[in-house]
């Protein structure tokens, strides 16, 4: 399960900011600049991405990336997800704390009990973070609002949530 694993996602690269090889990165930090407090970012690849933190955005900050010099070069990098090893981040202190990729993976079950699917993935797209839902009975994958009345109760060391998805979804 996804709450065991080695590598957490801090940030995406997600936009280039002029021509000298500036991007924009999404930090899933609390404070958008410790997305570099933690140690050594790699990409999905696990190979090294080093950040040099030059200011903030909406909703993130500017950086430059080590050996990139244009325009071009940080172009590639559009999407690049910035990971960084579990076992440099701060132990999670209280019951009600968790990383979000602790999510990943959990059953999501219904009020009743009945398994709806597993949390495939958190998305946030600018109007909240969102959980996405493989439905068990059927191949496709639905969004539900990450929110106390969508989803009530959250027991992680369980291994499930219960959610209530608003009528009409899973029609």
């Amino acid at each position: 399960m996804a709450r065991d694993a080695a590598r957490i996602l801090l940030g995406e690269i997600v936009a280039v900011h002029g021509i000298r090889g500036l991007v924009k990165v999404r930090s899933f930090t609390e404070t958008p600049e410790d997305i570099t407090a933690y140690g050594g970012l790699t990409d999905q690849a696990g190979r090294p991405v080093e950040l040099s933190l030059r200011g903030r955005t909406k909703g993130g900050v500017l950086a430059a990336v080590a050996g990139v010099h244009d325009r071009n070069g940080a172009e590639a990098l559009r999407g690049t997800g910035l990971y960084v090893d579990r076992a440099a981040l701060p132990p999670v202190e209280a019951d009600d704390e968790y990383y979000q990729a602790d999510l990943i993976g959990l059953e999501a079950r219904l009020e009743d009990g009945r398994r709806l699917g597993e949390v495939r993935a958190v998305q946030d797209f600018g109007a909240g973070t969102m959980l996405e839902i493989e439905l068990a009975e059927e191949a496709r994958s639905v969004l539900l609002p990450f929110t106390r009345e969508a989803v009530p109760e959250l027991a992680l060391d369980q291994g499930f949530l219960i959610v209530v998805p608003d009528p009409g979804l899973l029609d």
